[in-house]
């Protein structure tokens, strides 16, 4: 989950310690051994230990893509922002046999996340490419119209944000029908319907959402979240 920067401090005024029990109380009833809450934690301190931000998604966050995942039974993941693999280690265990490829810029990041999901007991299964995300993805998409790799189930776009919309433009035409795209933070706080922003995250948010309202390949919705990474949300789409 990205920061903000804008004319406010969010942490003073979007924050609510409400948010953050309700979102432990849940997880402390809610989350069974899948993943084992050792490698979630083994995860996170990995990336800490090497200083890497504290973006990753929540655990509620990380459970509600898991599950999504497993609704499809979805066996080819991609994931476009890496960072420590915590939210690929929760893909990754959507079902015994799900195969996640992760794309991440940082070489370093990319190193980490390989290291966590090693320890894990996913590496197997996980493919961290390391690139941007433009160099990347369309190399993906030829390795799919060739034949080479089949199309994905579901993709999970959460890295630059100045870059949403043409990640998921290459990812739509990649997917089958009937995946699933989920573009991480495109709530901004509240700032998506500023159409005064300068922001240029917000704007790349506002291309996203603006450009797969009119793309006939998606239909998709936009859920406002709440809770321990404060106020924000995701864009939801799935492919026809």
């Amino acid at each position: 989950m990205a920061g903000h920067q804008g004319p406010y401090d969010p942490q003073i005024h979007e924050r609510d310690p409400r948010w953050t029990a309700i979102d432990k109380y849940a997880t402390s009833h809610l989350h069974n051994s899948i993943p084992s809450e050792a490698s979630l934690t083994a995860t996170l301190i990995n990336s800490s230990t090497n200083g890497l931000p504290d973006i990753a998604v929540s655990p509620s966050q990380g459970k509600h893509l898991m599950l999504t995942a497993r609704l499809i039974s979805a066996q080819r993941i991609l994931e476009v922002g890496t960072l420590g693999g915590y939210s690929t280690l929760w893909l990754a265990n959507a079902t015994p046999t799900t195969r996640v490829t992760s794309v991440e810029i940082s070489p370093k990041h990319a190193a980490v996340a390989r290291e966590s999901l090693q320890k894990a007991g996913v590496g197997e299964r996980t493919e961290v490419l390391v690139g941007a995300g433009l160099d990347i993805l369309p190399k993906l998409a030829a390795e799919v119209h060739s034949g080479k790799r089949e199309k994905f189930d579901l993709v999970f776009i959460d890295a630059d944000k100045e870059n949403n919309w043409a990640y998921a433009d290459i990812a739509a035409g990649i997917s089958r029908s009937g995946a699933c795209l989920v573009v991480d933070n495109v709530v901004r706080r509240g700032e998506l319907a500023n159409d005064k922003t300068e922001d240029s995250r917000v704007l790349g948010s506002r291309r996203v959402v603006e450009n797969v309202g009119k793309d006939p390949r998606l239909d998709a919705t936009v859920l406002q979240t709440v809770g321990e990474k404060s106020y924000d949300g995701f864009l939801f789409a799935v492919v026809k």
